[in-house]
């Protein structure tokens, strides 16, 4: 065998290695988004499971606000029955806004603000909520880094290869939700 050929097979040798390394990155990759999705989901069923007992240790107390506590458990249904991450963050921000509606309309009962179980289910809900914040940005640091290999070359031609697509990241939709608030004094 000629130097050429043995050049030529130390080439497509070192290629196969390459074109090994980059796929087991795509996998890598696929896995820790897969992953990052998991702890979020965890994190929202944990806040699904608690809605029910929060809608019920309010319900004697706010005869008024039936519109806003059956909102917040039709919001449930959906985010529970969503498909898409898209979808899914839509909805979720609704929750979470309507969510907020409650506790602010339990300022208006005091007896509802010194019921023991409800302030057990707030704090709980705010846990669950700084949870969901953390498993977020893992969740769309995954993302962000895998979207970056899917996109750049020379990995992108792997990608196109095994049809490696672009994920989703898991956003706030709303511009109020991204604005500082404001602070007066």
């Amino acid at each position: 065998m000629s130097w050429f050929g043995i050049g030529f097979l130390v080439l497509v040798g070192l290629l196969v290695l390459w074109f090994v390394a980059i796929y087991n990155r795509f996998i890598r990759g696929k896995n820790l988004v897969q992953e990052g999705w998991s702890g979020i989901d965890v994190q929202l069923k944990r806040r699904h499971d608690l809605i029910p007992n929060l809608i019920e240790s309010v319900k004697g107390y706010m005869q008024y606000e039936q519109k806003t506590l059956a909102n917040i458990v039709e919001l449930r249904t959906r985010s529970i029955s969503a498909g898409s991450v898209k979808e899914k963050a839509e909805v979720e921000g609704e929750l979470t806004r309507a969510l907020k509606s409650i506790f602010a309309l339990a300022e208006a009962y005091p007896d509802l603000k010194a019921n023991q179980s409800f302030l057990d289910l707030q704090s709980n809900l705010a846990g669950i909520e700084d949870q969901i914040q953390l498993a977020r940005r893992y969740y769309n640091g995954a993302v962000r880094d895998f979207n970056i290999l899917v996109e750049s070359f020379p990995s992108v031609l792997v990608a196109k290869m095994f049809n490696f697509q672009l994920a989703e990241f898991f956003e706030i939709e709303t511009a109020a939700e991204r604005e500082v608030p404001s602070v007066k004094f």
